[in-house]
């Protein structure tokens, strides 16, 4: 028999009711904490963010002015959806140059100008050509002419030699007269006084069309150099008439693609702007829809594209609990979708978040720039396991590889010799 049975005192006191209750409350939490320890939970990282687009050309974009100008006319207002090619506002000229309204009236009429002046220029060459052609052909002719000219004198010279000296001999034979000797013996000098004339008519005649050519073709390049100045500053010109007619198109400042206005960031009317000085922003409109989330740089090698994300979006109440999303309520799911290469942020990478098309489909009430809260899903371990990790600041364990990873494992090991 116990000591305490032996007390009358303690026998005749019961056990409370209450403190029955709460062993059994507390035996009974006990055994369901040790249950809860070894049910799956499933491993996640955790990430903030915000909403954006997954393509680029779907992401709010800044319109900016080509040209310095004045804001002369707004088109639309702020809120206000704009289509492709809308003007979205009017701006005038700042630069002296381009005062003149008819600036691009007097330029053609310059323009026109110039190419009647080239054309004559080019009639002119052309006239030319032709004068050197003919004059070529005159010397050529006239050349003929006194070659055969000249032909014929030798021949009447050749026989006024040969009757020269025939008749030399028999006047030194004294067969005939002086005087006969001396009308034979002048007409043989002017046989050769002619024939001499003959081969200097030659001469003269190729110096004196070579003359006539020399400036002919002296006139034709003068010509052609003024017809290549001409050429080059009509190019000029013509160069500036385009650029003026893309700059007079720039006085419209247009809507790249269909859209809303979100921000005029100028004032007003008559408010001086720069190139390249951004006008307002448009956000496209479009059901391109993303997240993108914040990650830590020790858990982005736990990350693979096609992980399932769990998400949180700002104004839409949710419960969620990250080691059971399937009884979470209010959170809508995700796939990874790309994973950036270089940090964005200081220990942080960026990751983009598509939506998963399996899963409930993402509000249409969503803002570009709302702020989310994201989980991207792991595997599953032991309850016990994730609490002795979060006490101890260990990294989520990954049991499996990710697929990309064992891709880039099998890719990169070593190839075995064959024997």
């Amino acid at each position: 028999m116990m000591p305490q049975d032996r007390l009358y005192s303690l026998r005749s006191l019961d056990t409370p009711m209450a403190g029955k209750i709460l062993a059994r409350w507390l035996l009974g939490m006990g055994i369901l904490f040790l249950i809860v320890l070894f049910l799956p939970w499933q491993q996640n990282i955790r990430g903030n963010g915000k909403v954006t687009a997954l393509a680029p050309a779907n992401r709010p974009q800044t319109i900016e002015t080509i040209i310095a100008g004045r804001i002369q006319q707004w088109k639309v207002s702020e809120g206000q959806l704009v289509q492709k090619g809308d003007t979205i506002a009017i701006v005038s000229e700042v630069k002296e140059k381009y005062f003149d309204p008819k600036f691009l009236v007097r330029l053609r009429e310059v323009i026109s100008s110039k190419e009647s002046s080239l054309n004559s220029k080019d009639l002119k060459a052309q006239a030319l050509r032709r004068q050197i052609k003919a004059l070529k052909q005159g010397m050529e002719t006239k050349v003929n002419q006194t070659k055969a000219k000249l032909e014929a004198e030798q021949v009447r010279f050749n026989n006024a030699k040969n009757q020269f000296e025939r008749n030399k001999s028999l006047f030194e034979a004294g067969n005939i007269p002086l005087t006969k000797y001396q009308d034979i013996e002048y007409k043989y000098q002017g046989a050769e006084a002619d024939l001499i004339n003959a081969k200097i008519e030659i001469d003269r005649v190729q110096a004196e069309y070579l003359d006539k050519i020399s400036k002919a073709e002296s006139d034709l390049n003068n010509t052609l150099a003024e017809q290549f100045d001409t050429e080059a500053d009509l190019a000029k010109m013509r160069n500036e008439l385009a650029n003026m007619e893309i700059r007079s198109q720039q006085y419209f400042i247009l809507a790249p693609q269909e859209g809303h206005v979100v921000k005029a960031t100028q004032a007003g009317i008559g408010e001086t702007i720069k190139e390249g000085e951004p006008v307002c922003t448009i956000m496209p409109q479009s059901d391109d829809v993303a997240v993108e989330m914040f990650i830590k740089a020790m858990d982005v090698p736990l990350i693979s594209k096609g992980r399932k994300v769990r998400i949180e979006f700002d104004g839409f109440p949710a419960l969620q609990f990250s080691g059971w999303p399937s009884v979470s309520v209010g959170s809508f799911g995700g796939i990874v979708e790309v994973i950036d290469f270089v940090n964005s942020r200081p220990g942080e990478f960026r990751i983009l978040v598509k939506p998963d098309t399996e899963d409930l489909k993402w509000p249409k009430q969503i803002r570009n720039g709302s702020g989310t809260q994201g989980w991207v899903m792991l595997d599953n371990v032991p309850v016990w396991y994730e609490m002795w990790r979060q006490l101890n600041g260990f990294p989520p364990s990954l049991y499996q590889a990710p697929v990309e990873s064992e891709k880039e494992s099998k890719n990169d090991s070593p190839v075995e010799p064959t024997k």
